[in-house]
């Protein structure tokens, strides 16, 4: 049913860092009590745009690129208001959101036949990425694990498999971070990776390979194939916590070596440029801000370990590369002496 504009914050949500409240539930995303802080999002789901959103339409619009905005089902179109005071992105199925520059405020609409739950798949990924992106937070196009103490990162583009694999290793036990959009801050000297939402989101074919059916896990709307592991703790669980980075792994394409799955070394240079191209909505950033974003994965490739997976075109191999990512951790921590990874000054 569509909202009726009027905005009751009554639910509020932990998301990547950010404390959320919302005047409508929204399903998926991790729920926490409201705590006033400097990391606050507003949302507004309705029919009729609030004030704010009135008063930024009046403003010269410009049309904006966005190739990164494309969605697995729609196209988006991306409007900017006066000098980067207001974005309104629409997409071709009619799911609307408009963003306070600042991005601390945010409001949504849609009509049927889309669903609460299809304007969701929105939200709660290349909206929060364009958030992320909008306060400058480095967020990478990869999944999130947390082994012994810290975040193991999975890095690359889409179906490259980081859900898959994360998906396999939640299965075994490990909890999962974040799924597609992986938040990493630098605070008080280290890298911090923020908890996204608590599913696992996966193609059919992955699940037919992790599941043994197609229609073993649910999907993420009744009007679309893609499916989602919930990580409430009965097959596969969430960290709600943040954690600091340990390590990247670069995904590779699927190979039929026989010596695949491995794990290979990357240069520092050939590992900067490939986490620069993994990066969400560079066409965001002006010059200052690239600059500050290279400078800041600059430092964070000589200081944490960034590898190369190649896994196994053979699905049957994935319990082979679970258990190589986990050993090939644990001789990089063994490395470090257990000890906490640090930025270098």
């Amino acid at each position: 049913m569509q909202p009726d504009g009027h905005c009751y914050l009554t639910y509020a949500y932990s998301a990547y860092g950010l404390t959320c409240t919302c005047n409508v539930e929204i399903a998926g995303f991790w729920r926490t009590p409201f705590e006033p802080c400097s990391q606050l999002l507003t949302i507004e789901i309705g029919s009729e745009p609030p004030v704010w959103v009135q008063l930024a339409r009046r403003l010269s619009p410009s049309a904006q690129d966005c190739s990164s905005l494309l969605s697995e089902t729609s196209s988006c179109s991306v409007t900017s208001f006066g000098a980067g005071q207001c974005f309104e992105l629409t997409y071709a199925d009619g799911a609307q959101f408009v963003i306070e520059g600042t991005a601390r405020r945010l409001w949504g609409t849609f009509s049927p036949p889309l669903t609460l739950d299809d304007f969701a798949v929105y939200l709660r990924g290349p909206i929060m990425g364009f958030i992320l992106r909008r306060r400058g937070v480095i967020a990478l196009h990869a999944s999130a694990l947390f082994i012994g103490g810290n975040a193991v990162v999975l890095c690359g583009p889409s179906q490259s498999g980081k859900s898959t694999t994360a998906a396999a290793m939640g299965l075994r036990g490990t909890a999962v971070l974040s799924d597609d959009i992986t938040a990493i801050k630098s605070e008080d000297g280290s890298f911090q990776v923020q908890p996204g939402y608590p599913r696992l989101c996966m193609w059919p074919e992955a699940v037919q390979e992790l599941f043994g059916a197609t229609d073993a896990l649910p999907r993420l709307t009744p009007t679309w194939e893609k499916r989602f592991l919930p990580l409430d703790g009965v097959k596969a669980k969430f960290r709600s916590q943040k954690c600091p980075l340990g390590a990247i792994y670069l995904l590779s394409p699927r190979s039929a070596d026989a010596y695949a799955p491995r794990i290979e070394e990357i240069s520092s240079r050939q590992s900067l440029l490939e986490l620069v191209q993994n990066t969400y909505m560079n066409w965001l950033l002006h010059r200052e801000q690239r600059a500050a974003e290279f400078d800041v994965l600059s430092c964070l490739v000589t200081s944490v370990p960034v590898r190369r997976i190649v896994p196994h075109r053979n699905p049957a191999k994935i319990a082979a590369l679970c258990d190589l990512i986990v050993a090939d951790f644990q001789g990089l921590r063994n490395r470090q002496d257990g000890g906490p990874l640090v930025l270098s000054r």
